[in-house]
């Protein structure tokens, strides 16, 4: 693997672990049921293992939407990530979060297309279309399990918590946290899920979520709405059940668009009111700009490249 590409890759995990890790922690970091230190291991050892039983998204990235041969590929998918993270922390630093899922995507497509590399449009249309749908499945399921869950008794909520939380954590491994085993993979030149590098990406995975913890817990907690284990149970279960729906058609999606839409759904479940609307469409405006944004620039770093090399 080239040295610029292996860099990238370990930064490109730590930077998930920010804006993926640190949501999904923060999602459950202010109400009781789950301590936060334990919540990190499940979710860094759901991330190294699932992984190694299926890692069929990671094909989607590395196969699927675009042909990535030899060292063609690590072009591609070096333009990819740079894009990426400078679409992701220039909106981030704007306090506008937004998902690294929908910026590689876009990236990787663009610079395939700007190097000449064949891109499926089928498999990029499974992927846009998995990308939308999910915050509004999540939204709509979180409705359901939070009129369903309140019926229940009050005791239950913390072992609900934990169900949610842990159906939370194998969704991002079997889905949106394959992405950064498709760089590590790209860069080899190998396919599959090897151990090794499953371990690598999610030691570094979790330095990121250990950073990114605090700001996570101020977004989706405080700003979306006021949250209660009721919300963050609804929203555990709305999220967790339509980013597997995705992962069973190999289509990556944002696990924090879909925890964003299971609370803003958790929230509508009380009252339209309960929602903080401003907060909301920010976080839908930076989604709408990622992934055009990161396609541009991955079209345009493309084309120079080819140039160039012509």
């Amino acid at each position: 693997m080239s040295a610029s590409l292996a860099v990238l890759a370990g930064v490109f995990a730590i930077v998930s672990g920010v804006n993926d890790g640190g949501a999904l922690l923060g999602a459950g970091l202010r109400v009781p049921g789950v301590r936060p230190l334990v919540a990190l291991f499940v979710l860094v050892a759901a991330v190294a293992a699932v992984p190694m039983l299926t890692s069929r998204v990671a094909a989607t990235f590395t196969t699927r939407l675009a042909s990535l041969p030899g060292a063609a590929g690590q072009v591609a998918m070096t333009v990819a990530v740079v894009c990426a993270l400078v679409v992701v922390l220039v909106l981030s630093s704007r306090g506008w979060p937004t998902s690294l899922t929908l910026a590689i995507v876009g990236g990787l497509t663009g610079a395939a297309v700007g190097l000449g590399l064949p891109v499926s449009a089928g498999a990029v249309g499974l992927v846009l279309g998995a990308g939308i749908a999910a915050p509004f499945v999540g939204a709509t399921v979180a409705v359901l399990a939070s009129r369903v869950v309140s019926l229940g008794r009050a005791q239950s909520l913390p072992r609900l918590h934990w169900g949610g939380f842990a159906m939370q954590c194998l969704a991002y491994a079997a889905n949106d946290g394959q992405k950064m085993l498709a760089v590590f993979l790209v860069g080899l030149g190998v396919g599959g899920a090897p151990p090794l590098v499953c371990l690598l990406v999610a030691a570094l995975f979790a330095v990121g979520a250990v950073y990114g913890l605090p700001r996570a817990a101020r977004t989706l907690s405080r700003q979306l709405l006021p949250a209660r284990q009721l919300h963050a149970v609804a929203a555990g279960l709305g999220s967790g059940l339509s980013v597997i729906g995705c992962a069973a058609a190999g289509a990556p999606v944002s696990m924090t668009q879909a925890i964003a839409g299971g609370f803003v759904g958790a929230g509508v479940a009380d009252s339209v009111r309960r929602v903080r609307w401003a907060a909301t469409m920010k976080i839908v405006l930076a989604w709408t700009l990622t992934l055009p944004v990161s396609g541009l620039l991955g079209l345009a770093a493309g084309l120079m490249i080819r140039g160039v090399a012509a």
